[in-house]
């Protein structure tokens, strides 16, 4: 059923909202045009009734609001008017040099192998072109390490002109990296694994296995290297993608995920301690200079678990999420329903500019922007059915537009 509404000071958008439970989901779109908003859900189609690993896959919705699905048995790309209710909101990363975009496959849960295409040979990603657009197109599968998976891009700059384009993966049961070409006018190395990158550090060990645990990728436009945190060593291997190989190692112990800022000069690296304080979480915000490999600030907040990050669409701004994790007795003080936001202007100083509290997890933001240093944030949340918004400082009024019921997980994104 649609819903409607209406407030004068809200800006024209579109966007999608998929909610769901982690099995089944729904997809709606939302518009505003003139300050008047409305929320059409996307028709649902039954469950596919297949196994997990052949369940059609959303890529996304196209500019006439059809359903852009994926078959992973076939490899064939469809538009359809409804939304199969088990389809498969794959974890995405675009490439944001290109119109394409890449969609994990963790696996099986048993052995971490996309056993219909690769046996137990390794999971995959499978990389599509506007994924937004009734012109998606299918690129290719691509066999990789063992997941979880992270991917980060590496691309010629003017501080690094001489680098490749490439992705790499990372690939958590594996310890290691996988590296696909990723220039199409290379066309001998053009989505095709060109090197494993081995993150075993010997000296770490207790005895045999990689238990390097890989979960932090991240390129520097700025020093044109990759880093890549070893959760399991509290490590950062530093690599050259013109050789494809481990240069240095920095030492990071206690974070769990890390990323450069829009400049590529800084890496924040996040953590969490749980042990310090029975009743309090502490999260755990550090700042490295990649021009001296040298950690120039701290920030601790307590009773905070920090989800997903983001940076706002002029990389002025960090946008902190914030979700559940410790003891009873921690998660009672936690703030779940927080958005954190730091402006980047002083840095290495990082300043929490504004705390917002939103009433429930946020899902995932989105951005939009109206003019220089002007625009919206948008975030989901399934537990109120809702998407909320604000001005990209936090500053504005919270507009909250009803999306539909509560469920556990949500995402929007901006169409």
């Amino acid at each position: 059923m649609k819903n409607e509404s209406k407030r004068a000071d809200r800006p024209d958008f579109s966007l999608a909202y998929y909610s769901g439970n982690r099995k089944t989901g729904t997809i709606s779109v939302i518009e505003s045009r003139q300050g008047a908003t409305t929320v059409l859900p996307v028709p649902s189609a039954p469950e596919s009734g297949l196994d997990v690993m052949r369940r059609p896959v959303l890529v996304g919705l196209a500019e006439n609001q059809r359903v852009i699905l994926f078959d992973p048995v076939s490899k064939a790309l469809s538009l359809q008017e409804c939304l199969p209710a088990d389809a498969f909101p794959a974890h995405i990363y675009r490439d944001g040099y290109s119109a394409r975009a890449w969609y994990m496959n963790d696996g099986d849960k048993a052995t971490g192998n996309d056993t219909l295409n690769f046996g137990d040979r390794g999971s995959s990603v499978t990389v599509v072109e506007n994924v937004d657009h009734s012109s998606a197109r299918f690129l290719a599968t691509i066999c990789v390490g063992r997941g979880h998976h992270q991917a980060a891009f590496s691309h010629p700059s003017d501080a690094a002109p001489e680098v490749p384009a490439k992705a790499y993966v990372s690939n958590l049961k594996d310890g290691t990296l996988s590296v696909i070409g990723n220039d199409p006018e290379e066309s001998a190395t053009y989505l095709q694994m060109i090197a494993t990158i081995d993150l075993l550090e010997k000296d770490k060990e207790q005895g045999e296995g990689n238990n390097a645990f890989p979960h932090g990728l991240a390129y520097s436009s700025r020093t044109g290297l990759i880093y890549n945190l070893n959760n399991g060593y509290g490590t950062i291997a530093v690599i050259d993608p013109k050789k494809d190989e481990i240069i240095d190692h920095i030492a990071f112990k206690g974070h769990s995920n890390l990323f450069v800022t829009p400049d590529g000069r800084y890496i924040i690296g996040r953590g969490a301690d749980r042990k310090s304080d029975p009743d309090h979480v502490i999260a755990k915000l550090t700042v490295l200079d990649l021009s001296s490999h040298e950690i120039v600030a701290t920030l601790d907040l307590a009773d905070v678990y920090i989800s997903k990050y983001y940076f706002s669409p002029e990389g002025n701004y960090l946008y902190l999420t914030t979700s559940s994790s410790g003891s009873p007795e921690q998660q009672a003080n936690l703030k779940t329903d927080a958005l954190l936001i730091f402006s980047l202007q002083d840095l290495p100083h990082l300043a929490l500019d504004k705390e917002l509290r939103l009433g429930s997890p946020s899902g995932s933001l989105d951005f939009l922007t109206t003019g220089a240093g002007s625009g919206y944030l948008f975030s989901s949340h399934s537990a109120q059915g809702k998407v909320l918004m604000t001005t990209l400082d936090g500053t504005g009024d919270l507009d909250s537009i009803d999306a539909g019921e509560s469920l556990s997980h949500s995402r929007l994104w901006l169409i």
